[in-house]
């Protein structure tokens, strides 16, 4: 099987001095390389029995909409907070340094709606299991989590533990 990671650009001291940055665009660049991540992507969304795609702003609507595409699913978003017209609910989310929200459309998931998250990237998992808890407060079901890259050197798996994830390319150092 084809490495991946072969078409994410690593970029030292970004944003930050001492931060390395998993650069997902090269990737997107890449027909061949897009396809493929896509393709893989689909085949675990299909084995998860899902009747929707939810996608986590921003990169992973790219994913979330091109999978919702191929498997003629409907999407729906998490989006951070005012940035949905209408009613949305919201969770709250630990960070390293205080606390961020994401929301959704309070119709966007129907009761005993089973579903898969989509994102670029699994860190520490907060926005993660952020949009799990929104998923289930609308009476959802998550059936998996989906994702380009992981960061095995963050602590993602003890806050995703009760959720099937699934992830593409790992890297294990800052």
């Amino acid at each position: 099987m084809e490495d991946l990671s072969r078409y994410i650009r690593s970029i030292p001291d970004f944003p930050k001095p001492g931060v390395r940055f998993y650069d997902i665009t090269s990737l997107l660049e890449n027909p061949t390389g897009f396809k493929l991540a896509l393709s893989r992507m689909e085949q675990y969304v299909v084995n998860s029995g899902a009747e929707k795609i939810l996608a986590i702003e921003s990169r992973g609507f790219i994913f979330g909409a091109a999978l919702a595409d191929r498997l003629n699913l409907p999407l729906a978003i998490v989006r951070k907070p005012g940035k949905l017209p209408g009613k949305c609910i919201m969770q709250e989310y630990e960070l390293e340094y205080g606390t961020d929200r994401i929301e959704i459309h309070e119709d966007a998931v129907a009761e005993g709606q089973k579903v898969v998250i989509v994102d670029d990237l699994i860190a520490t998992g907060g926005t993660l299991a952020a949009a799990c808890k929104l998923v289930e407060k609308l009476g959802g079901e998550v059936v998996g989590i989906s994702a380009v890259v992981a960061l095995s050197f963050l602590p993602f798996e003890e806050k995703l533990e009760d959720y099937d994830y699934n992830y593409l390319v790992t890297f294990d150092s800052e």
